[in-house]
């Protein structure tokens, strides 16, 4: 089993390489402007207040914090590893915004209120991808998600409603780092996709 995840998580990670350089050669810069537009327009405003909410949900800050919860109850040494790669990711995720040129949705777009005024992991970069909030959703959710359907203490009914609820939280989430113009679709799909992949190989260690 661990070899499947490690497969899957080597895949997730070279596909993320590849989507990286279609996106630097601005190969969705069309498909880009038309999901922000396109979900600008079918979203009421009234959604606005929410998905702000979420976004600081998703920050850095949080999202340690909840991973770091996950790992002390596990009781395991070797969950150092998925707090490794949980860093591991944001160095990537830098690495992107650096060097990745891509340019973040212009100020008109913007829609995003401050609900928590947290201090920020980084300083918002010229680039905009990949989008840390997608990693690290998609990360938390593969993580807690597998342990879940690994655990002996759920019934399948509820282990149904966790990943349910994991599935349902990480399509808010995505949804919202669009439509409040904070970033592109391709940086949310490129967040995702490694978040996702390092999601897998934490899970190898535990």
């Amino acid at each position: 089993m661990k070899k499947t995840f490690l497969l899957v998580g080597f895949l997730l990670f070279s596909f993320f390489i590849l989507f990286s350089y279609l996106v630097h050669e601005d190969l969705f810069t069309r498909f880009d402007f038309d999901t922000t537009v396109k979900l600008q327009d079918n979203i009421v405003r009234g959604f606005d207040s929410s998905f702000s909410f979420l976004s600081d949900i998703g920050a850095f800050e949080i999202m340690l914090g909840v991973l770091l919860v996950v790992l002390v109850l596990l009781r395991k040494i070797r969950a150092i590893f998925a707090l490794g790669f949980f860093g591991l990711f944001h160095l990537i995720e830098l690495y992107g915004k650096f060097f990745v040129s891509h340019l973040p949705p212009p100020e008109f777009l913007l829609r995003t209120e401050k609900i928590i005024n947290f201090p920020q992991f980084h300083i918002r970069l010229e680039n905009s991808y990949p989008s840390g909030h997608a990693g690290r959703a998609a990360f938390i959710s593969i993580l807690i998600g597998l342990i879940v359907w690994r655990s002996k203490k759920f019934s399948k009914h509820q282990k149904y409603l966790i990943l349910g609820f994991l599935i349902a939280y990480d399509v808010a989430m995505l949804t919202s780092r669009v439509y409040l113009g904070e970033h592109w679709a391709s940086d949310v799909i490129g967040g995702a996709i490694l978040g996702a992949s390092f999601g897998f190989l934490s899970f190898i260690f535990l």
